[in-house]
């Protein structure tokens, strides 16, 4: 049975889709089978960002209504032959799925698949308990900065109400801007573990790559000459289970900054 994992936050414009799709990406290229769910009903995005919007035929919302089987419903990606997407309706609405029928979903797919990736809709109503409900680990993607980590926080509240134990949930911290960890304008390690506390994942830098990599639905993972697709190697392979040091991230930042980097997050280390 696959391994399901939801990307979910408090507030939108974070970057869950980004990251649902590049951690995808770098799942499949180790040689996982990997099965992407769009449960952002309504306001789909993760096709865009996988350039697979022109071979939708069926949706979340087929599988819904019964007019498809969860397995005719997937789309497979150009390049990653072994990646696929559950994409999500534009002309429906959240209520018109249940966690019932995405425990149901979920659970028809995961024999045949090592991993299922549910990137979950912003906000913490029906969407989120759609995405929440047929999840084991949750990853929580947050941008340094206050009210990104106040509202990651109150996601971590519902997740625990929903049953995850801390083991089960790690943070993600996205945009990350070296220059302002330099100056002094960002927050610090101890801010970011007193709110959260739980492990840090992944850094992820603030990057025009990953703009650039939107808009022409190719993810940043999979363009070779990236240095940011390291960081999301390094993410997939702590989500198998492999130690890999946080300080790894640091490599795609200038080397003016790797210094202020491991001590930022040495201390949140000996917290």
């Amino acid at each position: 049975m696959g391994e399901v994992i939801v990307v979910t936050s408090g507030k939108g414009g974070v970057g869950k889709t980004t990251i649902t799709a590049n951690l995808g990406c770098c799942l499949a290229k180790l040689g996982e089978k990997v099965c992407l769910i769009d449960a952002d009903i309504g306001l789909k995005n993760l096709d865009i960002v996988l350039g697979l919007e022109n071979r939708i035929i069926y949706t979340l919302i087929d599988v819904v209504n019964g007019k498809v089987s969860p397995q005719e419903a997937l789309v497979r990606h150009k390049i990653m032959k072994n990646l696929f997407l559950l994409p999500a309706s534009q002309i429906a609405t959240k209520e018109m799925v249940s966690p019932e029928d995405m425990k149901a979903i979920v659970k028809e797919l995961s024999p045949n698949f090592d991993y299922i990736i549910i990137d979950s809709p912003a906000g913490i109503e029906r969407g989120f308990r759609n995405a929440v409900t047929p999840a084991s680990k949750a990853l929580v993607v947050t941008t340094p900065e206050l009210p990104s980590i106040s509202d990651a926080d109150r996601v971590v509240g519902l997740l625990e109400n929903f049953g995850f134990s801390d083991e089960r949930i790690k943070v993600i911290i996205n945009r990350f801007k070296p220059h302002m960890v330099k100056k002094g304008e960002m927050l610090t390690a101890e801010d970011i573990r007193h709110t959260l506390s739980l492990e840090i994942i992944a850094v992820i830098p603030d990057s025009e790559e990953v703009i650039v990599a939107s808009n022409t639905g190719v993810p940043v993972s999979l363009n070779g000459s990236s240095k940011i697709a390291k960081n999301f190697e390094n993410l997939a392979r702590r989500v198998r289970g492999e130690n890999v040091p946080l300080e790894n991230d640091f490599e795609t930042f200038s080397k003016g900054f790797i210094t202020t980097l491991k001590d930022f997050f040495s201390k949140l280390k000996r917290g």
